[in-house]
């Protein structure tokens, strides 16, 4: 995890706005153009500005935020995007968004279940993936082979309570491993969870690549418990599980649709650029820090995503049954989501809209009101 914050606009200048002011884009969200890819020309002081926070903008499950302003399609469409990513105890993207100092989040779609469990009313605009791109990394002498042997070891995620806690839990349940049967740190990400399996403070750790290429390189851990493909994770977790995601506060969203569209054009963009380049290709267009520094190389990099890149969806739609999967995680965590709707979680709108505006054919088979 990166430990300053990173700020990426998709205009020639940049329009600044404090914390206070989030929902200050929505005057110009009425007066920008909203052309595609090949007409629009709308001038960068008229273009809306969306700030949008990642849950760790450097981990490859996450690179299609930053992959979109490498391509330049943030201005594109006509927004500037200023992305920043959260920092190692700080506040969570999710967080960030849903107090309102910052528009959107890119974080996993999970959480819109978890705040309107709690009356706030979070929605996914865009769905990037349908795996979480998690791996549990194990310590070859803790033998640890599938959730069952969890029992007794010492799980580091990145944070208690966050994503990747529930994850484990929800996995160890299935092999009747109870949260109670296993013991849970917070190691974050990249250098500091390669720490507490090198030092031995944890047994394994959920993580996810480069972090993953990193122990294997260095012959700490090896992969227990594979979540970032997609039979590993239909395997794991008994089908699709939508992650990486855009959310958004739904009367945030109101009051900027225009804002709203022109990012999830953006993205959806992305997303076919994906599906039809290489992983080396992908690479190439990252930021250098990304794809190469003192944990992991560029060809481990280009090899971990190589294999892993069949999470990302291609079309930015919520996969049919995927809703189902994380509603029955949150409900075996003990989430009470009996006044939660599958429909009301994620509106597939913005990325119909993208897809019909670029002629894209949709591949995922999207799902319904009833997940």
């Amino acid at each position: 995890m990166m430990k300053h914050k990173i700020y990426a606009t998709a205009a020639l200048g940049v329009v600044a706005l404090s914390l206070a002011a989030c929902g200050g884009s929505s005057t110009a969200s009425s007066t920008a153009s909203s052309g595609s890819g090949s007409t629009a020309s709308a001038d960068s002081s008229t273009m809306p500005t969306v700030k949008l926070m990642v849950g760790g903008i450097d981990k490859q499950i996450y690179l299609p935020y930053q992959l979109a302003e490498s391509l330049g399609n943030y201005k594109k469409y006509g927004v500037n995007v200023e992305l920043s990513t959260e920092q190692h105890g700080g506040v969570g993207a999710e967080e960030a968004m849903a107090s309102g100092q910052v528009d959107m989040a890119g974080a996993w779609y999970i959480h819109t279940v978890d705040f309107q469990s709690k009356g706030k009313n979070v929605i996914d605009l865009v769905q990037l993936s349908s795996a979480p791109g998690e791996r549990i990394m194990c310590s070859p002498k803790a033998n640890v082979h599938s959730a069952a042997d969890l029992r007794g070891k010492t799980v580091g995620v990145t944070d208690l309570g966050s994503g990747t806690d529930e994850l484990t839990q929800f996995i160890a349940a299935k092999a009747g491993v109870t949260k109670n049967d296993y013991h849970t740190i917070a190691v974050g990400a990249g250098s500091t969870a390669i720490a507490a399996i090198q030092r031995g403070s944890a047994d394994c750790v959920m993580t996810t690549q480069p972090t993953v290429g990193a122990l294997e390189s260095k012959n700490l851990a090896v992969s227990a418990i594979d979540l970032a493909t997609s039979d590993g994770t239909k395997a794991a977790l008994g089908g699709s599980w939508p992650a990486a995601s855009v959310l958004a506060q739904s009367d945030w969203v109101k009051s900027h649709e225009d804002a709203a569209q022109k990012v999830v054009n953006a993205l959806v963009d992305t997303m076919h650029w994906i599906s039809t380049h290489s992983a080396a290709d992908i690479a190439d267009k990252l930021p250098s820090s990304f794809v190469q520094n003192s944990t992991i190389s560029k060809d481990q990099y280009v090899k971990a995503l190589d294999t892993d890149k069949g999470q990302f969806l291609p079309d930015g739609l919520m996969p049919a049954g995927g809703p189902k999967t994380i509603f029955a995680m949150e409900q075996q965590n003990g989430v009470n989501t009996s006044k939660v709707t599958f429909g009301g979680t994620f509106t597939s709108k913005y990325a119909e809209a993208a897809l019909k505006l670029e002629g894209y054919t949709p591949t995922t088979t999207p799902a319904g009101s009833d997940g």
